[in-house]
């Protein structure tokens, strides 16, 4: 498969993306990733005995926040009206496994993967931040996107051993 780039213009000098030209669709993208603990970090978590507060709470915060700043960190990305952005949690008391969903829409010319990833990314980096004082090994992973909608491609849902090939 022989894909162009299209952040390099023909001389190969780095370029944002003209989407003027492009329909104004809704746009949607939801993405997870996941930090396991040990089994103390992940009670302190999950019982609010952290002595930063609510890792939770700030960390959504910290996720909306950064979705909303994607623009600012990523050189390439379109300033977008954010219609909405969630930050949710899902827990896994065996495995010491906390998953972070961030959900990104928009109305607009280009999609909301970024949002999406960096809401994701950064909600996560904030529950490293908030319990390395009783965990310096904790592992952040599987930050991907889970699924879009919206543009050109439609709705594209992840799927692992496909997404890969």
């Amino acid at each position: 498969m022989n894909m162009k780039l299209t952040h390099f213009d023909e001389k190969g000098n780095a370029r944002m993306v003209d989407v003027a030209e492009k329909d104004v669709t809704e746009r949607r993208a939801v993405a997870r990733g996941c930090i396991k603990m040990s089994q103390q970090a992940y009670a302190a978590v999950i019982e609010g005995r952290v002595a930063k507060g609510d890792v939770l709470t700030v960390a959504t915060t910290a996720g909306i926040m950064a979705a909303k700043k994607t623009w600012e960190l990523i050189p390439m990305c379109h300033l977008l009206p954010l219609a909405g952005l969630s930050v949710d949690w899902m827990l896994d008391d065996i495995h010491c496994i906390i998953t972070c969903i961030c959900t990104a829409k928009s109305s607009g010319k280009t999609g909301v993967e970024m949002e999406a990833l960096t809401g994701a990314s950064v909600a996560l980096l904030t529950v490293y931040d908030m319990c390395k004082a009783m965990d310096k090994f904790m592992e952040i992973g599987e930050i991907h996107l889970e699924e879009k909608e919206g543009g050109k491609s439609g709705h594209v849902i992840f799927r692992e051993k496909e997404s890969h090939q």
